[in-house]
């Protein structure tokens, strides 16, 4: 039997969005609160698609809290299939973390039928959106285009949404940007019209930004900062770069730069095995 939206809300409330994590901080004054110095973990691609991958991903929230981040970004594709069952149960799971958590959409987050609904159920208010924490400003933008994995383009609602920023945050506070396609000049599957959003945050003191979607190490320089991404996350998933290693970034943010660090997880002996979806590879 099928529950209510507010009962479903309900159950997965601890720690999670309905404790406030969707509530954006606009009311707050760009800059009135000097940069912090402090650490935040950045976990992309977790391709969650059943119980066992419940488990490992249990495992590394885990790891991630033991070593106290502030806040954790992930990067978007978050299940493999997108259905509801996936999402909730993917939700339920950074809820219990107890991590300050924050998400983007990836195109393995729709439904079949080429749906964010059942993202945007459990993620409400988090497709592009801002926040700002410890006097930092970060930025999350939906970079998606559907189920498409490749020769994908920005939509232009997310464009016209980042036109906006200018009149909303401070061009001197430090900035983070976090998005699921990966932003950096020359990576595999960027979108084509990635030039278009980093023109228009090219005004902001970006300190750094964080992108999924490919599964390997990459280090670009944006501005005078770089883009990442990073290998997967996955029980289920290889990475694109053929590296063999699991893991996430922990980050160490101070008003002068980012430092990032790789935090390798531990796999199943019998090793991470590419999924059985009829999805794209990616």
């Amino acid at each position: 039997m099928s529950m209510s939206r507010r009962k479903a809300l309900r159950c997965l409330s601890v720690g999670g969005i309905m404790a406030g994590h969707w509530l954006p901080a606009a009311a707050a004054a760009p800059g009135a609160e000097p940069p912090g110095t402090f650490t935040f973990a950045v976990l992309n691609d977790l391709h969650y698609l059943s119980p066992d991958c419940g488990k490992f991903l249990r495992g590394v929230l885990q790891q991630v809290r033991a070593l106290q981040p502030e806040l954790c970004l992930v990067l978007g594709d978050l299940t493999e299939v997108g259905r509801r069952e996936d999402l909730a149960a993917v939700r339920r799971l950074l809820d219990d973390s107890g991590l300050r958590y924050y998400t983007v959409i990836g195109n393995h987050d729709y439904t079949a039928a080429g749906s964010p609904r059942y993202y945007k159920y459990f993620f409400p208010r988090r497709l592009n959106y801002y926040f700002r924490y410890k006097g930092w400003q970060w930025v999350g933008l939906d970079t998606s285009e559907g189920l498409k994995y490749e020769n994908t383009r920005i939509a232009e609602e997310t464009l016209a949404w980042a036109d906006r920023l200018k009149s909303r945050l401070s061009p001197a506070a430090p900035t983070i940007v976090f998005t699921h396609f990966p932003l950096g000049p020359g990576v595999r599957y960027r979108p084509q019209n990635a030039d278009v959003l980093l023109e228009k945050l090219a005004g902001f003191n970006v300190k750094a930004v964080f992108c999924g979607h490919f599964h390997g190490y990459t280090c670009k320089p944006v501005w005078q900062t770089q883009a990442y991404t990073n290998r997967c996350c996955a029980l289920k998933r290889n990475n694109h770069d053929r590296s063999r290693e699991k893991g996430f970034f922990l980050c160490e943010a101070t008003p002068e730069e980012v430092r990032v660090r790789f935090v390798e997880v531990p796999v199943p002996p019998a090793g991470p095995a590419q999924s059985s979806s009829t999805r794209k590879p990616s």
